[in-house]
């Protein structure tokens, strides 16, 4: 597949199937549980402009969706500014590696810098290895470590 054949765009409301099926494998990959409740909750979010999520979908050129990513501005207290924080990325698996993954950075870099964005940040399992090497490749590691506090 060409990147050439790929268009990077918000969500559209007749994606809803195509979006669901690779949301689903993200949420399987991560084994998290994933249902109608929070996938529909989620849905909600990308098409209410008031809410902080957004989301881009990547599609080829016969419209099948093969790509999205749900991301939103994030306050960065001690620099002052605002950043970009990617909270999900997941490329059809037949599809990785043909430039999905790039052109959805692409398209959220352009959209950081229109608003901004001193960065875009986001966070993946430590044994994640191929996209963590698509990751080193676009941007550099930080030294943090994340923690949860239940509530």
């Amino acid at each position: 597949m060409a990147v050439d054949q790929l268009s990077v765009s918000p969500p559209r409301s007749g994606d809803k199937a195509m979006w669901r099926a690779l949301y689903d494998g993200y949420a399987a990959f991560y084994k998290m549980p994933m249902d109608d409740q929070i996938a529909d909750t989620l849905w909600g979010w990308l098409h209410d402009p008031a809410h902080i999520v957004e989301g881009l979908i990547a599609r080829i050129a016969d419209e099948k969706v093969v790509g999205l990513a749900q991301f939103r501005t994030m306050p960065r207290p001690l620099a002052g500014a605002t950043c970009g924080f990617l909270d999900d990325l997941y490329v059809a698996p037949e599809r990785r590696g043909g430039g999905v993954a790039d052109a959805l950075f692409e398209r959220l870099a352009a959209i950081g810098r229109e608003r901004g964005w001193s960065s875009l940040r986001w966070l993946t399992a430590d044994d994640n290895y191929r996209a963590r090497a698509l990751y080193d490749r676009r941007a550099k590691r930080t030294m943090w470590i994340t923690y949860q506090m239940d509530l």
